[in-house]
């Protein structure tokens, strides 16, 4: 299956996101912050990245953007408890994949998951 970064300063978050993906036999990586986000894609080059927007020190939307910078088609999902329809459009213009509202939701999470991991257009 798949290499996943999880980058999210909740350890809450990451272990439920973890939980979820690799009951799905996917292998997952873990980074605290936005820094150590970016420093952990460069290293291991993960398949998918899911990216909190709101983190300390540096947030999502610049995670987001250097990233994208290393690496034009990385794949990259936001996740977020921020539901507001801007936040979601100025993400997915900013070239993320994918977008999962917090608290997750399993069928969703894995929904967006395969669907940014098959390539699928329109995963919203």
């Amino acid at each position: 299956m798949a290499k996943i970064l999880i980058v999210d300063d909740s350890t809450l978050s990451r272990r439920i996101m973890r939980t979820i993906l690799i009951a799905e036999g996917h292998h997952i990586i873990e980074a605290t912050d936005g820094l150590v986000g970016i420093e952990t894609y460069l290293m291991e080059q993960p398949d998918l990245v899911l990216l909190d927007m709101a983190m300390p020190g540096l947030p999502g939307d610049e995670v987001l953007e250097k990233i994208l910078e290393l690496n034009q088609s990385a794949r990259v999902i936001i996740a977020t408890a921020d539901l507001q329809d801007l936040t979601k459009t100025k993400v997915l213009e900013a070239g993320a994949m994918g977008f999962v509202n917090k608290p997750f939701n399993r069928t969703k999470v894995l929904e967006v998951v395969n669907q940014v991991l098959s390539n699928t257009p329109d995963v919203l």
